[in-house]
């Protein structure tokens, strides 16, 4: 049985990946990492696991050969539950969630879950690791301090940035609920003060000819390109564009295999550009990143490559 981490409002890739396996007669179970909560039964020994899912349908780690970390969500609270019980609902369910995913670790994982944690939450250190393996990378400032980013602005940026909040991710391929990646000129630095509260990532605007939405599943990569240079990031404006197949160069494949080899990923969604200079920059790695517009726009098999990588690694872990 493969078992499937990812949310409640989560349908179209996971239902692509477990259609794939029901044609291979694979055993699959979907778990709601959104509803490991009231709404689930679950006992953990020091062995083992057992659960019983918000449908009544149950699952034993015993009969777990595979995880696919498709995407984790934040635990659902209780609507009509004291606001002074929030944190303890939450910190203990976190923790037993904590306790039966290791519970998993020995197991083949897409990815392996420490690694994917550490570079999920580093975008510093995402950056450190492509400029190691020859990428090319913007200067990159992420500060709370006023002067240290004016002071990065004008040594850098040409009279034009962009901010970026780092935790702030889209819940969809659309990009609702997202807050836009921002551009920062001369004027908008009268106002830093406030990053004292909120502190930001700061990069030099590149002027680009397109975006790169890069899949990579070991070493395969499926590659999706759109002719945004208007806007600062694609998802602010996705509705008015359209996606196109697109050819990595092989010295750019063979660095991003390097980057991704060094990260201990096996799987992630990529983003970069192709600047009006002719260089690729590289912006960040999401392991856990959206991948169904290309899929249903460009008909790569994304989800069966992703299928087909697992069901290998099980193979060779029996």
């Amino acid at each position: 049985m493969i078992l499937c981490i990812t949310h409640s409002g989560d349908y179209y890739n996971v239902d692509l990946f477990s259609a794939y396996l029901k044609s291979k007669d694979i055993p699959f179970f979907r778990l709601n990492s959104d509803h490991i909560n009231h709404l689930q039964k679950i006992s953990i020994d020091q062995d083992s696991f057992e659960l019983t899912d918000e449908h009544g349908n149950m699952v034993s780690s015993s009969d777990i050969k595979g995880v696919w970390n498709r995407k984790a969500w934040s635990i659902t609270v209780p609507e009509d539950m004291d606001e002074d019980y929030h944190r303890i609902f939450i910190n203990e369910y976190s923790c037993l969630r904590y306790n039966l995913i290791t519970t998993l670790e020995h197991l083949p994982w897409i990815n392996p879950y420490e690694a994917e944690k550490k570079i999920d939450g580093n975008k510093i250190h995402q950056l450190r690791t492509a400029r190691k393996n020859h990428l090319c990378v913007p200067e990159t400032l992420f500060s709370n301090d006023a002067e240290k980013i004016k002071s990065f602005f004008y040594r850098y940026c040409n009279g034009k940035a962009v901010a970026k909040l780092h935790g702030v991710m889209s819940k969809s391929m659309a990009g609702e609920h997202m807050l836009s990646t921002m551009i920062i000129e001369e004027d908008s630095l009268e106002s830093i003060g406030d990053i004292a509260y909120c502190p930001m990532i700061f990069q030099p605007y590149i002027e680009k000819s397109y975006e790169l939405r890069i899949i990579y599943v070991d070493g395969a990569f499926f590659t999706g390109k759109i002719n945004n240079s208007e806007n600062a990031d694609w998802r602010i404006a996705n509705s008015q564009y359209s996606w196109s197949a697109y050819e990595l160069p092989e010295d750019i494949c063979r660095n991003l295999s390097a980057m991704m080899r060094e990260m201990g990923l096996c799987l992630g969604a990529i983003d970069m550009i192709r600047g009006k200079d002719g260089n690729y920059y590289f912006l960040e790695v999401n392991p856990q990143g959206e991948w169904g517009m290309l899929q249903k726009e460009l008909n790569f098999p994304i989800a069966e490559t992703i299928a087909d990588y697992l069901i290998k690694r099980i193979n060779i872990h029996e």
